[in-house]
């Protein structure tokens, strides 16, 4: 199973998102994107990969031990928007009222919970960059365009949202699409979740 490390953000501020982003895909070009779905969103913290049972319990005790050592739950409210190239676009957190160190360390910590369940190499310290993916680019066969995606970012790019408080940490297995149907988006399970805070 593969699985991954997440905060999940509340009903409100995913409705809050999902109005933001409706006119997006009106936009010129929205129809060659993939389009996440609101209930799937989320941040992902750590990605562990394809994980066998023992190791996931071995994970589970880890990331149980890594949320009571979080000093609480953590402020973050969405804002704005950006891109990587023109794969994937994301609404990012605002600057003042998120904190980002605790993001930072709830990510390095899931990481090492990772690493020491055996799914991480060593020496893997990826950079942690909080956004939840909102589209992506198709796969581009031959003779395909890409999608400027930067029209798609000046538009949200105004947003903000409430406020809202991650006081939970998941554990997240991720199911592939399991019919053939283009574009189909992979579902997510919360297995586990874990209180913020001691």
């Amino acid at each position: 199973m593969r699985l991954f490390a997440a905060l999940w953000p509340p009903q409100h501020a995913v409705a809050e998102l999902d109005r933001a982003t409706s006119p997006l895909k009106r936009l010129p070009g929205a129809e060659a994107l993939r389009w996440t779905q609101p209930e799937s969103w989320h941040f992902t913290l750590s990605f562990y990969g394809e994980v066998t049972e023992d190791q996931a319990a071995d994970l589970r005790s880890r990331l149980a031990r890594a949320a009571t050592r979080a000093e609480g739950p953590v402020p973050v409210r969405l804002a704005g928007a950006g891109r990587f190239g023109d794969r994937t676009l994301w609404a990012g957190l605002h600057k003042e009222d998120t904190d980002r160190e605790a993001l930072k360390k709830l990510a390095a910590v899931t990481t090492a919970a990772g690493r020491r369940a055996g799914l991480l190499p060593p020496d893997e310290h990826p950079s942690f960059h909080p956004h939840l993916t909102l589209a992506r680019a198709r796969g581009r066969g031959r003779g395909s365009a890409g999608v400027d995606l930067r029209p798609y970012v000046t538009q949200l790019e105004p947003f903000q949202g409430s406020s809202w408080a991650a006081g939970e940490l998941l554990l997240v297995r991720s199911v592939p699409p399991r019919s053939a149907v283009p574009g189909e988006q992979p579902r997510y399970e919360p297995l586990e979740r874990w209180p913020l805070g001691p």
